[in-house]
């Protein structure tokens, strides 16, 4: 009766925990801490939409159970998107379902689809549904690098070559969490040839296509001719509309695909509260200057953070779109990895990041940044890096191996 249960021995530790600890830590000791760790949008939700979700919930008739698949207008209205933003057209019947995030979605058709013994691609690094989605599911994960270019579609063609039994699935994620690497159309095309000529699902997690920072928008794989044969494509409504506490997204894409993950949520779900729904249709149907405007702030925040971080000897690439910065840890502490490096930058500057390991082993020697905090708590992190990085606290400087117990130490004072 001890024994760990089987499904639980196959996640491993949550990575993100320890940092977690620490920062409840310190706020108990009130200390101000600035969390830039969690992708977690500050921005209210639009009024106009939560005027709809108002009106709606004051219907008692919205009280009742929902739809699993999404109420007919939500799915209409997804459809719509759709046509306009990507020009790919979708039937709101037997190619979309609502579903409860992105997230939910992901995770619910992994367990459709797989069997144990299963392969699924993933990018690593990857937000961590990605692969432990599957995992959960009984499958097995095999890592690709996160790139969109020759060099993933590559390894995707060495994994089906080399892979007894072959792959069943591919994922990406682009623009990505955590990267923010961004795909091409012509990626894309590349993409969907290969996995048609090796029989590959391709799932794509679309849920940051209106947060980018160029003239040209992130484009759906669903766009490229035959894709919809064998892709699913998830979007969401967290980012785009800042609504993620509403957990509110969507599934679209091959009708084979959006059954099976509809005949599985019908099992474990009645669907978001209708008023959530009826609002959610409200925010893709009306008025988008909203998000135009979350764009601006994003990349408002997003230069302020790079140049400030430049500014305190921190070199950290800007990204074309997601709501992230990917950061390679400097030099001088690459080698405590990524979580310890967390714990360190959480004592010495009361900022708190994500480390790079809870997206996968390739991102132990980076942190993800997030964009979640006004321009005056990005300045008050940038002073307590600036101050950590320039200051004497740790000078003389240490170096490799050296630097190792006093910096644990710092951590634990």
């Amino acid at each position: 009766m001890t024994e760990e249960f089987h499904r639980i021995r196959r996640l491993p530790p949550y990575v993100f925990a320890e940092v977690n600890a620490a920062k409840a830590k310190a706020r108990a000791a009130a200390e101000d801490i600035v969390d830039l760790g969690m992708g977690n949008p500050d921005s209210p939700t639009p009024p106009h939409i939560v005027a709809k979700l108002v009106e709606a919930v004051q219907d008692p008739r919205t009280h009742r159970y929902s739809m699993s698949k999404g109420i007919p207008g939500l799915r209409k209205a997804l459809a719509g998107y759709y046509a306009r933003r990507f020009g790919v057209k979708l039937d709101p019947e037997t190619e979309v379902v609502a579903t409860l995030g992105s997230k939910e979605g992901l995770a619910n058709l992994a367990q459709a689809i797989s069997s144990p013994g299963d392969t699924i691609l993933v990018p690593n690094p990857s937000y961590p549904i990605h692969q432990f989605g599957f995992i959960i599911a009984g499958a097995t994960a095999r890592s690709l690098p996160c790139t969109p270019d020759d060099e993933m579609l590559e390894a995707i063609d060495r994994a089906v070559r080399h892979s007894v039994p072959k792959p069943t699935a591919v994922i990406v994620n682009f623009p990505s969490n955590p990267t923010a690497h961004l795909a091409s159309i012509e990626f894309y095309r590349d993409l969907v040839a290969l996995c048609r000529r090796h029989e590959l699902f391709i799932l794509s997690d679309l849920a940051y296509a209106e947060l980018y920072f160029g003239s040209v928008p992130p484009p759906s794989v669903l766009q490229v001719e035959g894709a919809k044969d064998i892709t699913v494509e998830f979007t969401s409504m967290s980012k785009t509309y800042n609504m993620p506490g509403w957990r509110m997204g969507f599934a679209a894409g091959n009708p084979r695909l959006i059954a099976a993950l509809a005949r599985v949520k019908s099992y474990l779900d009645y669907g978001a509260f209708t008023p959530i729904q009826v609002a959610a249709a409200a925010a893709l149907n009306g008025p988008q200057d909203t998000v135009a405007e979350m764009r601006v702030l994003y990349r408002e925040r997003r230069d302020l953070l790079v140049k400030g971080l430049k500014a305190a000897g921190w070199e950290v690439p800007s990204p074309e779109g997601s709501m992230f910065l990917w950061a390679p840890i400097p030099e001088r502490f690459r080698h405590l990895g990524s979580v310890e490096f967390s714990k360190l930058l959480l004592a010495r500057a009361k900022v708190a990041v994500a480390p790079g390991l809870g997206f996968g082993e390739h991102g132990d020697g980076h942190v993800r940044i997030a964009l979640v905090e006004n321009n005056q708590r990005i300045r008050q992190a940038l002073r307590g890096i600036r101050t950590f990085l320039q200051g004497d606290n740790l000078a003389p400087p240490l170096q490799g191996e050296a630097a190792e117990p006093a910096l644990k130490e710092a951590v634990q004072a």
